[in-house]
């Protein structure tokens, strides 16, 4: 039986590795900071020293680790943002009133027509605004991710069970300039800034009116979709300013990236939320939205629609290993019907100074101011605790922006799913037996559990599963005989 345990801490650089292979001539392999410190060979003699010497490494090192789960598991898989085709990506790192704000942006068509209108709750400075890297976005997308996690049953004729115990898984001119400052008073718009940042070419407008608003967005080169101005009148009554950016062809050409990168700005309010409804004028059908919330305190969570937790933890069968995108997504759409289609989904929350089972690893100082973090310290550990939130919505079904709190809830949650691999080798024993037999109830099990979760049909599931073989012998052959 082969068992592998792998625990990484950014803050420490701590990687240990431990393996335990048990037959008649073990090896116990213990590695810190990728270090051999010992290999030790035994004989069936000695097994029991060198599992009480493994135990105790274990126990200090999970002693060490502030009682945070052990995994015992392979990662093989991860459903990240490229599941879907419209999935857009924002970063929000939030500690008190400040925020930092990143906007990936999916815009697909021309760069010459994108614009972006985003209501901001403060005049932003060409100071607060910069061009982020893309490759911060998907470093938080790899980490947050959910993921499959694969176990291999050991031999039922030698089984450990002191290691099951040990390894349980518990973001002009002048004239002209004066007429059309005349034009932007008729209209009731305000020019309160005006700057170019990277490819982009920004201002940040105030409006009395939505409709005239619309009409200068309009007069003024932006193509905005029709009907903006029943989405912006709720914004102006609420006294926000408008981040309105278009790109510059000439420095777009310059920066030589193939797609538009990434936005950031930082202001000051009370106000914790984020605009969704204008990004719906312009939708197909549904949208998703993956949110990664960044605080020191703890989990994020929205305070005007629910936030339920994605399903997770679940046995699933071995197939699934080669159809994890299609099986993450049909459960997500299943668990989105199931809860009224207006729910927000944590998909994964943890303290980013480590992670267990790691999709990827975690991001280190350097990356975390890149995604907005400005609350760091001379600390070696980093109180940075990331919420990601998948959103799935659609006009009718959520109405309002997405209003957010911290929280002080420091619980750990991933999307997580399993896959155990049976132990197919035939053997003799009495527990072979019994263990067949339960991995085929397992097996059943899993089907079922398959079938809830996606809404797929449980007979062509059982199709694809590779059932193990075993021979249901009487009790009472044992004593009669065949």
């Amino acid at each position: 039986m082969v068992r592998t345990n792998r625990l990484n801490f950014s803050e420490a650089s701590l990687t240990f590795v431990a393996n335990a292979v048990i037959d008649s001539k073990s090896r116990a392999l213990i590695r810190l900071n990728n270090i051999k410190f010992s290999t030790i060979y035994i004989n069936s003699m000695k097994l029991s020293r060198t599992l009480t010497l493994l135990g105790l490494v274990l126990l200090f090192l999970l002693i060490s680790m502030n009682s945070a789960a052990a995994f015992c598991g392979f990662y093989v898989a991860k459903a990240d943002s490229e599941l879907y085709n419209q999935a857009s990506q924002v970063i929000i790192a939030r500690d008190g009133k400040r925020t930092v704000l990143t906007m990936a942006n999916d815009y697909q068509g021309e760069v010459n027509d994108f614009a972006m209108v985003v209501p901001v709750p403060v005049i932003l400075t060409e100071e607060q605004v910069k061009v982020g890297e893309p490759k911060i976005i998907e470093r938080l997308d790899a980490f947050s991710a959910p993921r499959l996690v694969e176990y291999f049953d050991e031999d039922p004729c030698t089984r450990s069970y002191l290691e099951d115990e040990l390894f349980r898984t518990p973001a002009a001119p002048q004239a002209a300039s004066e007429m059309k400052e005349s034009r932007n008073n008729a209209l009731g718009v305000t020019v309160e800034e005006a700057f170019s940042v990277g490819e982009y070419d920004i201002v940040i407008l105030s409006a009395k009116e939505s409709s005239g608003l619309e009409v200068w967005l309009r007069e003024n080169g932006y193509k905005i979709p029709n009907g903006a101005s029943e989405i912006l009148r709720p914004y102006i009554q609420q006294n926000l300013k408008f981040f309105v950016a278009k790109v510059n062809l000439t420095e777009y050409e310059n920066t030589g990236f193939k797609s538009l990168r990434p936005l950031m700005m930082a202001y000051e309010s009370p106000k914790f939320m984020l605009p969704i409804r204008l990004g719906m004028l312009n939708a197909q059908g549904e949208q998703d939205l993956i949110v990664y919330l960044l605080s020191p305190k703890g989990q994020v969570e929205l305070t005007n629609y629910r936030t339920v937790k994605v399903p997770s933890d679940v046995e699933i069968p071995e197939f699934i290993q080669q159809e994890f995108a299609p099986f993450y997504k049909a459960m997500f759409t299943k668990s989105y019907e199931r809860n009224g289609k207006k729910v927000a989904f944590v998909e994964y929350a943890w303290n980013m100074a480590n992670c267990d089972p790691c999709s990827a690893q975690p991001l280190n100082r350097e990356e975390l101011e890149k995604a907005g973090v400005f609350w760091l310290n001379n600390s070696r550990f980093n109180n940075v605790f990331i919420t990601r939130l998948h959103v799935r919505y659609q006009r009718d079904n959520f109405p309002e922006d997405l209003k957010f709190q911290e929280t002080a809830n420091n619980q750990l949650f991933q999307g997580r799913y399993i896959i155990r691999h049976p132990f197919r080798e035939k053997r003799g024993c009495d527990a072979a037996k019994s263990y067949y037999q339960s991995v085929r109830e397992r097996q059943d099990k899993e089907a079922i559990t398959l079938s809830r979760l996606t809404g797929w049909n449980l007979y062509d599931i059982r199709k694809k599963i590779n059932f193990v073989e075993f021979e249901n012998v009487p009790w009472w052959q044992r004593i009669f005989g065949s």
